[in-house]
């Protein structure tokens, strides 16, 4: 039999997503040992394309933490957005409303920079971790056993943070007695296409159609990223790249504005649903990210919650290894779950303006309709939607 290679570390983080290598980059910053988890490749990592909008104090959050330089550099600053319906746009000047702004970055970026970072300072990260199992977490050594290498290893730390998402090991882990679990799965999905094509628009449009809902958003100066609403478990093969510009054309149109077409380099269809487990923390297990709590993503929550998980994490245990206070830490879930709420409604209401359900009728639709012309022409309104988008926390 092969021995147990046992590891020492002071908090021992289970997935290397963005909010895994946050904390670990934040942690680090602070003197604090971690190793990071991860049962997928640094390939697969890296290529994984997710979110791209960050909020105004997210990215301050990372050029602050000395991972923004390319961020800085080459991420899109938005002022506002554009909401479509009834074949006009209506602009929400979120700088004019709110003194913020909106970033576009895509959060492979985010990844990549993070994973840079760490490896520049000789942190360990452990990719291809693979039967990732936590024990002893009710104890003051709980211990995470895997197989890295070829052989069986176990971590043994002060703290396990869980942010290896909702498919992952940590949030099972918490015994069914103690977890509740809050969820709303939605009758659509989004198709979603990476196009080498300029943006036709310098930000972001939502499009309410009778025909469904459409986002044209972007990457780059030089990718554009474009959603079409469908059926959740839509056949990707009914939709050839010339079905997908047509309707994109269709749901897109106004008067004097053209949507430019290019070479489509990826494409997929992503359910939607809103999910929230409570608590996220049980013994010395503190969850994060989608480990915790998944929004569809009308909103441009996820991956902003997730770094406002860790920021709000890491600041706690700082202040427990550093000073011997738990306040923060034991305050952890309740701090971040009134956030999460607030996320999760301000996600579901964008959801339900702008997208049609499959068994609507023409009051639906009325109601929708109202509710965007109120958009139009109430400043609270309207502040109301830039506050919540740009991230202005009121909790």
């Amino acid at each position: 039999m092969t021995a147990v290679t046992t590891t020492r570390t002071q908090v021992g983080i289970v997935g290397a997503g963005p909010a895994g290598l946050t904390l670990g980059h934040l942690l680090h910053q602070a003197g604090i040992e971690t190793v990071i988890l991860e049962n997928r490749s640094r390939a697969y990592v890296e290529a994984r394309i997710r979110a791209g909008v960050l909020e105004h104090d997210v990215a301050a959050l990372f050029e602050q933490a000395g991972v923004g330089g390319r961020l800085r550099r080459e991420g899109l600053v938005h002022t506002g957005v554009e909401l479509q319906s009834a074949g006009e746009r209506h602009r929400i000047a979120f700088d004019e409303l709110t003194g913020r702004t909106i970033v576009v970055y895509g959060q492979t970026e985010i990844v990549k920079d993070l994973i840079a970072a760490r490896l520049e300072a000789g942190a360990p990260l452990h990719f291809e971790a693979e039967a990732v199992a936590l024990h002893d977490l009710e104890t003051e050594r709980p211990r995470i056993a895997y197989r890295y290498e070829g052989g069986p290893h176990e971590l043994a730390c002060d703290v396990v943070a869980g942010c290896d998402g909702f498919h992952g090991v940590s949030r099972p882990s918490i015994p069914s007695t103690v977890l509740r679990e809050f969820t709303r799965e939605y009758p659509y999905g989004w198709l979603g296409i990476l196009a080498a094509v300029a943006p036709s628009s310098d930000e972001l449009v939502y499009a309410h159609h009778e025909r469904g809902f459409a986002l044209l958003s972007m990457r780059s100066p030089e990718l554009s990223r474009l959603y079409l609403q469908c059926a959740p478990d839509e056949d990707l093969a009914a939709w050839p790249d010339a079905r997908i510009w047509e309707e994109l054309q269709v749901r897109l149109a106004v008067d004097g504005w053209t949507l430019h077409e290019g070479p489509v380099l990826e494409k997929g269809v992503t359910p939607m649903r809103s999910f929230v487990a409570e608590p996220m923390q049980w013994g010395r297990l503190y969850l994060a990210g989608d480990a915790a709590h998944i929004v569809p993503p009308t909103g441009a929550k996820g991956l902003n919650l997730a770094v406002r998980d860790v920021h709000l994490l890491g600041g706690a245990l700082v202040a427990w290894f550093g000073r011997g206070d738990r306040e923060l830490l034991d305050a952890y879930s309740e701090s971040c779950l009134r956030r999460v709420w607030r996320a999760e409604h301000f996600s579901w209401w964008m959801t339900t303006m702008l997208h049609r359900r499959p068994d609507g009728d023409e009051f639906d639709l009325r109601l929708q309709l109202s509710q965007l012309r109120y958009l139009q022409t109430s400043r609270v309104a309207a502040t109301s939607l830039a506050e919540n988008y740009v991230g202005i926390e009121r909790v």
